[in-house]
């Protein structure tokens, strides 16, 4: 559920149409509706309620805009980083260092050392070498750095090759079965406090089995480190619970997954560590363009918008579907390929598909946008970088400018032997 309705027939935000926003700031232009954030932050909360031990971190790379992240740091929610801007915003969010979790297999020196500075929480060790790393910069800091080990546990979460992070051949993680002989290393390790594991398997995930596959796993290798001697405390299961992207799709919920885990760890005796990210910005944002023309095309026209996969790369890049919307639509529909301005044949949201009627300076949203949107956007063709808007009720407000294309060239200098 979102809180982007129609009402007499136009599409409101909460309770703002979103041609006034459109009217105000321009487009494209993604809006994010502060209610739905909020309801969602609960809905997956209130799916691992059972559970008596948990610490829910949000991805910040979903969406990094602070507004969203002071938003759910109100809620209680810590912050999964995979760098150090993103641990710096959600410090700057509010969220307390300590529910902080440090992800991501490519940690630098320099970001080591500046989390263990900030006191965050916890460390998702991918390699015996990042964890001897760590180690060191800690011991000469006079600290113990609290980690957990990153296992690989070789299951495909039937999602996009391109997202799919838990099978043997992708990067993250250490194979399973090297799992206890280097967890007994980097325990002896004096600025380590090496206190659990960690998965995650991949995102936009549709159906709970793999991820039930991968747990029990993990109860494996936990069991079989408990029998070395390790007081193993905390299990980190990541995140990645997918959202319906389609009108009408059904998957399941926070509480089918919230049942499937209990069952799975009712004899774990941990804190038990959840990442999610889409699951609470998906549906919370929409991005809103102008109908730039109609093309006239065989078999079907282009209808060519202002957005452009650089400001909602996704469908270029994953073949993601987004559903495009009138934002005053008429009843009628028909059968378009949605493309926009770049000089790119992959700069494609939707192909031969049937929409609303739309013409030459109608608005239309592309919905489930609130994830892996804006903070995917970039500037290709010298394009503005878009601009985000946050509703709250009757009230809105930018949360993010549009930077034009001026202010970037003013960034960049021609070298004197140039000029």
């Amino acid at each position: 559920m979102d809180h982007f309705a129609y009402q007499n027939g136009v599409l409101h935000a909460e309770n703002i149409p979103v041609a006034t926003i459109a009217g105000q700031v321009g487009t494209p232009v993604y809006i994010y509706s502060e209610a739905t954030l909020r309801r969602h932050a609960r809905v997956f909360a209130e799916g691992l309620a059972a559970l008596p031990k948990k610490h829910i971190a949000f991805a910040v790379k979903s969406n990094p805009n602070l507004a969203v992240l002071r938003v759910l740091a109100s809620e209680g929610y810590g912050a999964d980083v995979v760098s150090q801007g993103e641990m710096e915003r959600a410090l700057a969010a509010g969220m307390p260092a300590a529910d902080i979790v440090f992800s991501g297999v490519g940690k630098t020196r320099a970001e080591l050392s500046a989390a263990l500075r900030a006191g965050i929480g916890q460390f998702n060790l991918e390699s015996e070498e990042e964890g001897v790393e760590l180690a060191q910069i800690a011991a000469q800091m006079g600290l113990r750095a609290p980690a957990v080990l990153r296992v690989n546990p070789d299951v495909d979460a039937k999602t996009h090759e391109k997202i799919s992070t838990g099978k043997a051949e992708n990067k993250f993680g250490v194979a399973l079965d090297q799992t206890p002989a280097m967890y007994a290393r980097l325990a002896s390790l004096e600025g380590l406090d090496l206190r659990g594991i960690a998965c995650h398997i991949g995102s936009q995930i549709t159906d709970l089995e793999p991820s039930r596959q991968a747990f029990i796993r993990m109860g494996e290798l936990l069991a079989t480190l408990r029998a070395a001697g390790h007081a193993v405390t905390h299990v980190d299961l990541g995140g990645g619970l997918g959202v319906p992207y389609r009108m009408g799709e059904t998957l399941p919920g926070p509480a089918d997954y919230g049942a499937m885990v209990a069952a799975v760890t009712a004899d774990w005796d941990v804190t038990l560590m959840f990442e999610p990210g889409r699951v609470i910005t998906g549906n919370s944002g929409i991005l809103v363009t102008e109908v730039v023309r109609v093309k006239a095309a065989e078999p079907y026209p282009f209808v060519v918008v202002d957005a452009a996969m650089n400001d909602l790369v996704r469908p270029a890049m994953y073949d993601a579907w987004h559903d495009f919307v009138a934002v005053a639509p008429t009843g009628e529909t028909m059968t378009a390929t949605v493309v926009g301005p770049i000089c790119e044949s992959s700069d494609t949201f939707a192909k031969r598909r049937e929409i609303d009627v739309v013409k030459q300076g109608d608005l239309a949203a592309f919905r489930t946008a609130g994830a892996y949107g804006a903070t995917m956007a970039n500037t290709y063709n010298s394009r503005a970088l878009v601009p985000e808007v946050m509703v709250n009720g009757d009230q809105w407000a930018i949360v993010a400018n549009r930077i034009e294309p001026a202010t970037i060239l003013a960034a960049e200098q021609v070298p004197d032997w140039l000029k």
